[in-house]
C-alpha cells in the first residue's frame, strides 16, 4: 500500500474529513488532499507524519513505512515522545482532547494551567 493510501485510510478510519485533520495538525486542506493523491510527489515530512500517526490514532511505524499493523499497541495509545498512556482516564482525556477543535483545545489549556498550581500544592511530598 502506498504512503498516499495509507494517509487516507487512517484519516477515514478515525472519522476525520480532510478538512478536520488539516485543522488538527496546522496545514491547509489541500495539503491533507495532495498527500492522499500524491499529486506532484508531495509527501508529508516524518515529524507531520508522526503529528497524523497521533490525530488518526495509527502506528507511526505502519504509517510511515507499511510495515506492521496500522493498529496502535492495545495497552495504550501514542502519547508524546514514543511515550503510550496505559492509564484509562488518562487515555480518554486525551483522545477527547484530541477530537476537539483548535479554540477549545486553547480553552481547555487556559483551565488547566490556571489549576496547575493549587494542583502542585496538594500534592503529597516525599511520597510516590
Amino acid at each position: 500500500m502506498k504512503l498516499s493510501t495509507r494517509i487516507r485510510t487512517s484519516r477515514v478510519r478515525a472519522g476525520l474529513s480532510q478538512a478536520e485533520l488539516a485543522e488538527a495538525l496546522g496545514v491547509s486542506r489541500s495539503a491533507v488532499g495532495n498527500w492522499e493523491s500524491a499529486r506532484g510527489g508531495v509527501h508529508p515530512s516524518s515529524e507531520r507524519l508522526a503529528e497524523l500517526a497521533l490525530a488518526t490514532g495509527v502506528s507511526y511505524e505502519w504509517l510511515a513505512t507499511g510495515r506492521g499493523t496500522p493498529m496502535t499497541p492495545v495497552d495504550g495509545i501514542p502519547a508524546a515522545d514514543a511515550e503510550f498512556v496505559d492509564d484509562l482516564v488518562e487515555r480518554r482525556l486525551l483522545q477527547g482532547f484530541r477530537a476537539c477543535g483548535e479554540p477549545l483545545k486553547q480553552a481547555i489549556l487556559v483551565l488547566v494551567e490556571a489549576q496547575l498550581p493549587a494542583l502542585r500544592a496538594r500534592r503529597p511530598r516525599g511520597g510516590s
